[in-house]
């Protein structure tokens, strides 16, 4: 194989790397926390005001939503999140959705356009999305009452029906 060829080759590679990331879909996209670890506690600010934390949702049954307003399958996923949201969180059910490195401003218009009703959080310097190992958009967590994950999805969009066969198990 040419010197040139090679090269080219490593270029596209890169580039698929860099796209399927962005999409949300990363070949081995790993997270740093696990299925059966206890979900590590985490501060950030709330788009309604104040500061809220993971532990605040102790003893509900958490979907931890990591996601981004530019993010096509994150797109698509909030209408169904809301609805289940709506559906089961007088069960103990919450969503927190975490917008990673994006301002309060375009975050808020975003959930005007959705009419999100659960609790978003804004991680403008992505220390949590660091810290839970977050390589591509959507990133899912599900968490027990207990603050166990119980599943991590990486990438989307997640279906209402998929949530509801996640979480419901754990509200029981």
């Amino acid at each position: 194989m040419s010197a040139s060829l090679a090269r080219w080759l490593r270029r596209g590679l890169l580039a698929l790397v860099v796209v399927a990331s962005l999409a949300g879909c990363a070949p081995d996209a790993r997270v740093g926390t696990q299925k059966g670890e206890v979900a590590p506690d985490f501060s950030l600010p709330a788009l309604e005001g104040g500061e809220k934390s993971l532990r605040d949702y102790r003893g509900r049954v958490v979907l931890l939503n990591f996601w981004a307003t530019w993010c096509g399958p994150c797109r698509a996923e909030m209408p169904d999140m809301q609805a289940v949201y709506e559906e089961l969180s007088g069960r103990g059910f919450v969503v927190v959705a975490v917008n990673g490195g994006e301002g309060r401003d375009r975050v808020q218009s975003f959930v005007e356009e959705f009419g999100l009703t659960f609790p978003v959080l804004v991680d403008e310097e992505r220390g949590v999305l660091r810290q839970y190992g977050v390589r591509g958009f959507p990133t899912t967590f599900v968490i027990d009452g207990d603050g166990v994950i119980h599943q991590v999805i990486v990438g989307g969009p997640l279906p209402g029906s998929a949530v509801r066969r996640l979480v419901e198990p754990l509200l029981e």
